[in-house]
């Protein structure tokens, strides 16, 4: 189970690594040899800067990927003479994917001798995709032309069919009064920050009960008070012990503030990606059983060890943090499955996924730090510590039920976002409660784990624990039957619409709606109705939020119903286009991106025409495409009806 965690450390070190200046650590060059009137032979030649390698063509199956050599038109004008030939390779052994890479440093040379079927053949085109790797691996594509008759070839900018140019066009809103779109209303709540780091510090507070740190407060606020020359030395030494543990769980989330610098819409793609999801499924699953009992979650021990041992050769400040770092490490197995926990939820979260991070882990280091700084200036209170015993196991399994709701979550994005339907509203709620069930089962004691003492009285605390259990599993119960809203899980099941029986409309709420602009647009057309523009997303938690709790406000359900034409966009739609739908789509920076999926045309669209890639994103257009309000990103109902009757009023007013 080490290796889930060498896993994620390669995931975060793979986007901080982008931020580095070696943009082109490899440079290609070209060769092509006659041999005779019909073979040549085809050279590759990459100059591989200082500390990168690229992977090989036989690197084992399991491992990173492949570099691929592709040739265009094989067998038609042309045939391959055996393989193509590679120079000195490397080989080592890798910890993270528990394969041989096979991989070059220095220099990458790939040769392919061929035969020429075609007389009249003039060039050969050839596709090389690779990955580049130090730190950090980057995937490439290089496209190679070969001349047989020695002319150079000019590369030709990639032109798009009428087609292509036609849907490009289309795809370009002509808006009117677009200036008023830059003075957006985005509604940032400031208090979900803080609710972050509450959330955090919540965390940091469950972990400190479990038995990986529980027992390390006596012996760590003993050392400190004992090995010391005087008291206020021994404060102070517990002080910076317990300030350097709030600056490591701080610094662990800066890497994810260098997403942004690589794609504004990376964190998007992340958090909607169904392979991704299910791979956060998974984890979350094996962090669960971890806190069952099952299996340990460890880091390798010679860590910690050598931490260990640099606190004693260093000493002072020094010492004192690699001390912190050895708590670190030795409290993983207790402390990696609840930071796994509250990155889930920071990711789900409203705001900023790299300042939600920061907050949720700086919450965490407080609450941790907290207890070695207080008892170290009052040590008195550590007689008032209860002794470790079977509560901390039962703290343990409680957090193992969580971790296991949490990664239904996970497993709902990919459903939802590829399209399966197999874990619909109703299915993912039965699932909460059959969890429910068994946690009120579990900490009333009518079953027990493998790492569960022998069974005892139930003490007040599991009782009360209980109960909240019980409470819990009566509401999802009468949730899941309609007879109480489940609004305070917004945006956690899957909408109400996506339900195992038949609905009137798949939209939110009941509310009509298209889900294509051009088809909206006409009806808008036809009713001689204003637009409001919904770009949205299967997995957009705030999105939920915004249909559950904002749209269904009286006042603006009513505005709605009546008074606007609904378009809601997803972004993160992967069901693909009609073969006849998709389209190479040309920015005007000459880009040239390859819509094929529906989340992909509606994605391109908003960022476009309105230069924005978050949701949910809201705009209200005329009939005849003319901004008749600012667009909003806002929680609040109320601001959000005031600005639907503005819309209202300003359209009318350039009626009359």
């Amino acid at each position: 189970m080490k290796y889930i965690f060498l896993l994620i450390v390669s995931v975060v070190t793979v986007f901080s690594g982008l931020a580095q200046d070696d943009e082109n650590p490899v440079i290609w060059k070209q060769e092509i040899k006659k041999i005779n009137d019909t073979d040549y032979e085809l050279v590759l030649i990459g100059a591989i800067a200082k500390d990168w390698h690229i992977y090989s063509q036989h690197t084992p199956d399991g491992g990173p990927l492949k570099t691929e050599v592709t040739f265009a038109n094989l067998g038609k004008d042309y045939e391959l003479i055996g393989e193509t030939v590679e120079n000195k390779t490397y080989t080592e052994f890798s910890d993270v994917f528990e394969v041989d890479e096979t991989f070059f440093k220095n220099k990458a040379v790939f040769t392919q001798k061929i035969k020429v079927l075609n007389p009249s053949l003039s060039q050969i085109n050839v596709e090389l995709f690779f990955q580049i790797c130090k730190e950090v691996c980057m995937n490439r594509e290089e496209n190679f032309a070969f001349s047989l008759s020695g002319e150079t070839i000019v590369k030709t900018e990639e032109t798009l069919d009428s087609r292509s140019l036609a849907m490009t066009s289309a795809l370009k809103l002509d808006l009117k009064n677009k200036e008023i779109l830059e003075g957006a209303i985005i509604s940032v709540d400031t208090s979900s920050l803080w609710m972050i780091f509450g959330l955090g510090f919540i965390g940091g507070l469950i972990a400190l009960l479990t038995p990986c740190v529980f027992p390390m407060i006596p012996l760590t606020v003993s050392f400190f008070t004992k090995h010391a020359q005087n008291k206020s030395k021994g404060i102070i030494g517990a002080l910076l012990y317990g300030f350097f543990i709030i600056v490591i769980y701080f610094l662990l989330s800066l890497p994810f503030h260098l997403f942004d610098s690589v794609d504004s819409q990376i964190l998007n793609t992340i958090a909607t990606n169904v392979w991704l999801n299910l791979v956060f499924f998974i984890v979350f699953v094996f962090f669960a059983f971890s806190f069952f009992g099952y299996y340990e979650l460890t880091l390798p021990s010679s860590w910690a060890n050598k931490m260990d041992s640099a606190s004693t050769k260093t000493g002072g400040f020094l010492g004192i943090f690699f001390m912190a770092v050895t708590l670190a490490i030795v409290s993983f197995s207790c402390t990696g499955p609840i930071l796994g926990g509250l990155l889930g939820s920071t990711a789900l979260a409203d705001g900023d996924v790299a300042t939600n991070l920061t907050a949720g882990m700086t919450g965490f280091g407080v609450a941790l730090a907290l207890p070695f700084m207080l008892f170290a200036m009052f040590p008195a209170w550590l007689n008032s510590l209860p002794k470790s015993g079977g509560w901390m196991t039962t703290v343990k399994v409680v957090l193992g039920f969580l971790e296991l709701g949490l990664a239904l979550k996970f497993l709902s994005n990919a459903d939802l976002v590829g399209n399966w339907g197999f874990l619909k509203r109703e299915i993912f709620l039965g699932i909460w409660i059959v969890l429910s069930l068994f946690l009120t089962l579990y900490l009333f004691g009518v079953f027990k784990f493998p790492h569960d003492g022998p069974k005892q009285k139930l003490s007040t605390g599991r009782k009360v624990a209980g109960i909240a259990s019980a409470v819990f599993l009566g509401y999802l119960v009468l949730g899941t039957a309609k007879i109480v809203n489940l609004k305070l899980l917004s945006g956690f099941p899957p909408p109400e619409f996506y339900s195992v029986f038949e609905q009137e409309s798949d939209c939110p709420l009941g509310l009509d709606c298209f889900k294509d602009f051009e088809a909206g647009l006409l009806h808008a057309k036809k009713v001689n109705k204003p637009v409001l523009l919904d770009f949205t997303g299967w997995a957009c938690v705030n999105c939920r939020k915004m249909e559950e709790n904002v749209w269904s406000e009286p006042g603006v359900f009513k505005l709605l119903k009546e008074d606007y034409v609904l378009i809601s966009l997803y972004v993160d739609d992967r069901k693909e286009l009609p073969k006849e739908s998709q389209f190479k789509f040309k920015y005007d920076s000459g880009r040239v991106k390859t819509i094929e999926t529906i989340g992909e045309k509606w994605g391109t669209f908003q960022d476009v025409n309105f230069n924005v890639a978050s949701q949910p994103y809201y705009v209200l257009l005329s009939p005849d495409l003319e901004v008749i309000n600012r667009a909003i990103q806002t929680s609040d109902s109320a601001t959000y009806e005031v600005w639907l009757k503005e819309g209202l009023q300003n359209i009318k007013y350039k009626t009359q």
